[in-house]
């Protein structure tokens, strides 16, 4: 991976998404009165389950569970594991999900959305859906978005929502999997299409009756939106999206490609004011800013409202006037937590920028303006491409979506950190970003030097005084996040396929596994069953493997059918696998146009490194934009490039 990085930079911008869930009518009320004012989480007495992208409506990530302890947790091994692939060979991937769980069912959700349903305790198959015809002949006509990730589904009152990549939102019975209704944004907002550049990778929230969504493709100069719908009928509750930026052509949003302020993750909810917290991302053009200037609201910032009827609260930004793709983009949590000694519900964030945040959740307040977390060194990037500086942090953060977690008995926040620069170019002119009419317009990544080495860290910060207690390094960016426990511990997913526990008041780490995968690019959820703590992570791409102590299943090999899926005894011209697949991004002679040039690849990554990237993505490039034998034949003809 860290191979990879330096060869290549920085692909596809990741997208974000969300998931939210209850049981029944009366437990979603009850769990909904139950956080209180002195709680940052679910029903803590009845709820074990993972029933939140973010466990809680405030998305804290902390668990009630302590089966699962300091002195046990050596104990740990996989319980079950299953590859989504040999139940459908036609799943892209699932490596950005955050699995949901209730009622001991667990729900994962795959690139072009299929969604399944596992028992959470064995592993084995409920149910799987897959999206309508329409819908996959829809993304396959538009190949250039059709292997977009989706993070995840809401689960409540029975019913499963799930987003659609073209801007659906689907709503299945949670007990058969069946296809119960499903609305298209565009038959109320004739714009919200494909075509435009819209679609969704968030995954939708619950909450109170309603469900809640946010926009992707901002930086394809879409214009960003929140928007929410009633559970029961998918009717809009809302008369219209709550807007991030302009209308294109009003205000600062001048220009063909001018928009962004997308909403990538889940918003957060405060059970006591029905308020709701997101995250936007930056504007766009993302380099070239000619079209737009000014301070750009509310890209980069935080925004509050309410949630029953859109109305606008307050927002604060993190950058005024982004030229570096520094989005806020992880979900903000919600805490009722203890500041400068005193008692107060706060908002917090940390930003793409690499700094961390705090507001008073009531008036927008800044109590801490911008706490650095990874190295900070950037300056305006260049149209000339002689003139180009390393940028930290780099596009991808930072913290990037993956999601911090909170424990309330240390009062730390724990923050996943990505130290990683870009070389970016900025385009010299409008003629330049309509030539390059394609994702990311007015954005061009080059290589990095070969003695960059990209690596993470876990930054702990006292939330009462807003100090570091500590930060550990890790060896690769930590695009997954965390989750902790009530006993203390705090886990996480490496990009090597390693997941550890770290002791959160020491700052060490206690265990660590192989997960018999690679690039695990997504939080843990952390669950019960029957009076057993269960940790579930996806790892090399299509793998749910769930840990328990006692687990005794050996940790599996890769699966090697999985990358010679579709393989057949025909021979395959890796120049038309390109052009499908890659020129959109890398350019028709792969000199390279949003991601790096790709003409002497050769040299610096071997069939097997492109191979793994090609399958497993990173960064911003997606996984599985070729599979099988097409990724086989692209990995051999790239590996020739030198």
């Amino acid at each position: 991976m860290r191979r990879y990085l330096k060869a290549t930079g920085s692909f596809f911008l990741a997208c974000m998404v969300l998931v939210g869930c209850q049981t029944n009518n009366k437990q979603n009320n009850a769990n909904k009165k139950e956080q209180t004012k002195e709680s940052n989480q679910a029903n803590q007495v009845k709820e074990t389950g993972f029933p939140n992208w973010g466990y809680d409506f405030q998305h804290t990530r902390h668990v009630p569970y302590k089966e699962i302890t300091k002195d046990n947790v050596k104990k740990l091994g996989i319980v079950w594991q299953q590859d989504i692939l040999e139940w459908n060979q036609d799943v892209p991937n699932l490596q950005e999900d955050f699995p949901v769980v209730q009622n001991g069912v667990m729900y994962v959700t795959s690139a072009k959305n299929h969604v399944f349903a596992i028992d959470a305790a064995s592993g084995k198959k409920l149910w799987a859906w897959t999206p309508p015809k329409e819908v996959l002949d829809h993304l396959e006509s538009l190949p250039w978005q059709s292997n977009v990730a989706s993070r995840g589904v809401a689960v409540a009152n029975g019913k499963v929502y799930v987003l659609m990549i073209d801007n659906r939102l689907a709503k299945l019975d949670a007990k058969t999997g069946k296809l119960e209704k499903m609305v298209n944004f565009w038959d109320h907002v004739p714009s919200i299409k494909l075509e435009n550049r819209y679609y969704e990778s968030s995954a939708p929230m619950y909450y109170d009756g309603n469900i809640y969504v946010g926009s992707s493709g901002g930086d394809n100069g879409t214009r960003g939106f929140v928007w929410a719908f009633k559970a029961d009928s998918l009717e809009p509750l809302w008369k219209e999206p709550f807007w991030t930026v302009p209308e294109r052509g009003t205000g600062w949003a001048k220009g063909k490609y001018t928009g962004g302020g997308s909403v990538w993750t889940p918003m957060s909810f405060d059970p006591d004011t029905d308020m709701m917290y997101f995250a936007v991302g930056n504007p766009a053009p993302d380099f070239y800013d000619a079209d737009r200037k000014g301070k750009n609201p509310y890209t980069d910032s935080i925004v509050a409202l309410d949630s029953k009827t859109g109305k606008f609260k307050w927002a604060s930004s993190e950058v005024d006037h982004d030229v570096w793709d520094y989005d806020a983009a992880a979900t903000p949590m919600v805490l009722n937590t203890k500041v400068g000694g005193k008692k107060q519900k706060i908002v917090v964030e940390g930003g793409k920028n690499g700094k961390w945040y705090a507001w008073d959740a009531k008036t927008g307040k800044t109590i801490y303006d911008g706490v650095p977390f990874v190295k900070i060194q950037h300056s305006t990037p260049p149209s000339d491409q002689s003139k180009v500086k390393l940028q930290w942090p780099g596009t991808p953060g930072g913290e990037s979506y993956a999601p911090e977690t909170y424990d309330p008995d240390t009062n730390y926040v724990l923050i996943p950190g990505i130290n990683n620069p870009n070389l970016m170019l900025a385009a010299k002119d409008r003629k330049e970003i309509a030539k390059d009419n394609n994702t990311f317009p007015g954005t061009k990544i080059l290589p990095l030097p070969e003695d960059i080495d990209p690596t993470g860290n876990i930054t702990a910060i006292d939330v009462n005084t807003g100090k570091k207690v500590y930060q550990i390094k890790t060896d690769d960016p930590m695009y997954g996040g965390l989750t902790s426990t009530a006993s203390g511990l705090a886990f996480y997913g490496e990009l090597d396929g390693t997941v550890n526990a770290l002791d959160i008041k020491k700052g060490k780490v206690l265990w660590g596994m192989k997960s018999g995968g690679k690039q695990i690019k997504m939080a843990p959820s952390i669950y019960m069953v029957d009076g057993k703590q269960y940790i579930g992570v996806i790892t090399g791409g299509t793998r749910v493997v769930v840990y328990g102590l006692g687990g005794k299943e050996k940790v599996a090999a890769p699966n090697k059918n999985a990358k010679l899926q579709g393989q057949a005894d025909v021979v395959i011209d890796p120049e038309k696998v390109y052009k499908k697949s890659c020129v959109s991004c890398h350019g028709d002679n792969l000199q390279g146009a949003t991601a790096p040039n790709l003409q002497h690849i050769g040299k610096s990554m071997s069939k097997e490194d492109i191979l793994n990237q090609i399958l497993n993505g990173g960064d911003r490039m997606p996984a599985g934009l070729a599979k099988g034998a097409e990724a086989e034949a692209l990995a051999e003809w790239l590996s020739k490039k030198k």
